[in-house]
């Protein structure tokens, strides 16, 4: 089966996590990807902890094989060259290669794109059809456009960090990156959006993505602006505050999140629990009582849950008909043979070892009835590319690339 994005090129100025991760999804939907590093910082791309190599993954570099993880998981399926954007000779070939480009997608702070003279008014006059998304923090537009970001600087802004974490307890920020995966994910979308787009009008256009305005838009579907009017605080630990029982609870050997968010499954917790009795009470047969007074619904799973092993609390809560999951740690994730059936939990590859024991990876996340997705590829080594795009798509000779290597042009 073919790839949705065959025959798309996109040109990726990328770096950190965020525009990566916009183009990876991407690459996974068969777009040829060509990243561009600058001839000086390349290599620095690829080389930086944490490290994976023959022997694993290690904090230092133990051998000139080791390559960045992160590296190789978002760079996946793409092809990598060099280039000075800031050297005349450097533009020059960026231009011609926008002639043969679907796509532009950039992360550079707000000005950055300009100041090279690489922004989307001179990139889409000299490209009509060209699409161009660029990713920042606080978005191309705004009193606070101008601001640098990061994914921590991101929650904390879009109010992320202050709905996470115990009740009476300082905010905390998501135990991953998320503010820039969410951006990643919404910037792919805004792409392929405007590619169907151009479609119908034949011309590209500018994708402005904010990694506040992804995370908020995300965050704002409950009314978290008045959970301290209703009497509640901002920070609702695991629980959900539209529902009750639902939460994390300690059982004799780990933890599991059990509860229900139906009327039917609160019978099914009651069964599983062996208190139908409760089932007829105008009290606890009432979901606005047990939101009240989560605390005392809390207290009835904790005492059921802390007598029963993990596996036995879930298979208990499921079979019955209530809510009910293991919370599974890294080294779980890698043998739930749910994910291994999906094909989301792969080995990693390497561009000269091969494939890395025991270091995952993520799949693609999305399936077709029609059409493959995935990596076809391993991460690129830097500037493994020159001579293809160089050689092939621009027709340039050997000694015209070697040429501009020596002359720190690529």
């Amino acid at each position: 089966m073919r790839k949705i994005l065959d025959g798309v090129r996109v040109l990726d100025l990328t770096q950190f996590f965020s525009g990566p991760q916009a183009t990876l999804f991407l690459a996974g939907l068969g777009a040829e990807v060509i990243r561009i590093d600058s001839p000086g910082g390349a290599d620095q791309v690829a080389v930086a902890p944490p490290y994976a190599g023959a022997g694993g993954v290690s904090f230092e570099r133990r051998s000139p094989d080791d390559l960045s993880v992160n590296y190789l998981k978002r760079t996946r399926g793409k092809k990598a060259i060099s280039l000075d954007l800031k050297q005349p000779e450097g533009k020059a070939l960026f231009f011609r290669l926008l002639d043969h480009a679907d796509v532009v997608v950039e992360n550079f702070t707000v000005g950055v794109a300009s100041r090279l003279g690489i922004d989307y008014e001179r990139l889409s006059a000299a490209n009509p059809r060209i699409v161009y998304c660029a990713l920042t923090g606080y978005g191309s537009s705004g009193p606070d456009r101008g601001l640098k970001a990061y994914d921590v600087t991101v929650q904390a802004a879009a109010g992320l960090m202050s709905v996470t974490g115990l009740p009476g307890q300082p905010p905390m920020k998501a135990g991953t990156a998320l503010s820039d995966a969410i951006a990643g994910t919404f910037a792919m979308s805004g792409v392929l959006a405007a590619l169907f787009d151009r479609t119908q009008t034949g011309r590209g256009q500018f994708v402005d993505v904010s990694m506040v305005d992804c995370l908020f838009s995300l965050l704002f579907d409950d009314p978290i602006d008045w959970y301290e009017r209703l009497g509640v605080p901002v920070r609702q630990g695991n629980r959900i505050l539209r529902f009750s029982p639902i939460n994390t609870y300690a059982t004799s050997d780990g933890w599991a999140v059990l509860g229900a968010a139906t009327a039917g499954q609160w019978t099914g917790v009651l069964k599983a629990m062996g208190r139908e009795d409760l089932a007829t009470d105008p009290n606890w047969s009432s979901l606005d009582w047990r939101v009240a007074n989560n605390e005392q619904v809390d207290g009835l799973l904790r005492d059921w849950a802390a007598a029963r092993t993990t596996v036995e609390a879930v298979e208990t809560m499921l079979a019955a008909g209530g809510v009910a999951s293991e919370i599974r740690g890294p080294q779980e994730l890698a043998t739930w043979p749910h994910l291994k059936a999906r094909e989301m939990y792969l080995s990693l590859e390497h561009p000269t070892l091969g494939t890395l024991a025991n270091v995952g990876a993520p799949g693609f996340p999305l399936k077709f009835s029609a059409s493959t997705v995935g990596y076809d590829s391993p991460a690129p080594l830097p500037r493994q590319h020159n001579e293809e795009i160089y050689g092939s798509l621009l027709g340039l000779d050997p000694a015209e690339i070697k040429r501009l290597a020596k002359a720190g042009v690529i």
